[in-house]
C-alpha cells in the first residue's frame, strides 16, 4: 500500500448512502428492505478490513430528526447491513450517525467533526492524519479535510474529479483496488 504510506495503523471512514448502499434520491432508507448494497462493496470492505486498523461508517441521518424513522429503525438497518457484509467476511467496526436536522447545526452532523471525535474517544489509536474519509458529497470531503484526513470522493455522475478531494473514483470497490496496487 504505497499510496500515502498506508499501513494497518490507518483508519477508514465511510459515508453510507451512495458509498455502501444505493442512495434513495429525495428520501431516506427507512427499512432494511430499502437498503441495497452497491456492487462490489462487500468484497471491498472485506479487503479494507485487512488493510486498515478500523473501518467506521459516519452518516448523517436527518430522517430521524424529521420523524420519518426512529433510531431503532436505523439500528435495524445497520444490523442488516452487517449481516449482508458477513457473506464476504466483511465488517464495519462501528456505525456513527447524526440524527439531527441540518438546520440544527449539530456538532455530530457532517461536515462538523462530532462523529470522528466519538470514534477517537472510543478507539484512542485513531490518528486523523492517518485516516481516509470516503464520501459522495461535499460535506463528506469537508468533514475529512477539517480533521486532516485524506479524502476520496465517490463520483456517481461521471463528472470530473472533485475539486478538493485528494482522489476521485466511481466506487468504493475501485478505490480499494487502487490502494491494493
Amino acid at each position: 500500500m504505497k499510496h500515502w504510506n498506508l499501513d494497518q495503523s490507518w483508519t477508514l471512514f465511510l459515508d453510507r448512502d451512495g458509498v455502501i448502499n444505493e442512495r434513495i434520491m429525495d428520501d431516506y432508507v427507512k427499512l432494511p428492505e430499502e437498503f441495497i448494497l452497491l456492487p462490489g462493496v462487500s468484497k471491498a470492505i472485506s479487503k479494507a478490513n485487512q488493510l486498515f486498523s478500523s473501518v467506521f461508517v459516519v452518516t448523517n441521518q436527518q430522517g430521524i430528526g424529521k420523524g420519518l424513522m426512529t433510531e431503532r429503525n436505523l439500528l435495524t438497518i445497520h444490523d442488516y447491513c452487517s449481516e449482508l457484509l458477513k457473506v464476504d467476511n466483511a465488517r464495519i467496526d462501528r456505525y456513527y450517525f447524526a440524527p439531527n436536522l441540518a438546520s440544527e447545526n449539530s456538532l455530530l452532523r457532517k461536515p462538523n467533526s462530532g462523529m470522528a471525535l466519538l470514534a477517537k474517544e472510543e478507539f484512542p489509536t485513531v490518528d486523523f492524519n492517518k485516516s481516509i474519509m470516503v464520501g459522495d458529497s461535499d460535506s463528506d470531503i469537508e468533514f475529512g479535510k477539517k480533521l486532516g484526513m485524506k479524502t476520496v470522493f465517490i463520483n456517481h455522475q461521471d463528472l470530473e474529479a472533485h475539486k478538493t478531494a485528494d482522489l476521485t473514483f466511481d466506487s468504493l470497490e475501485l478505490f480499494i483496488k487502487f490502494i491494493e496496487l
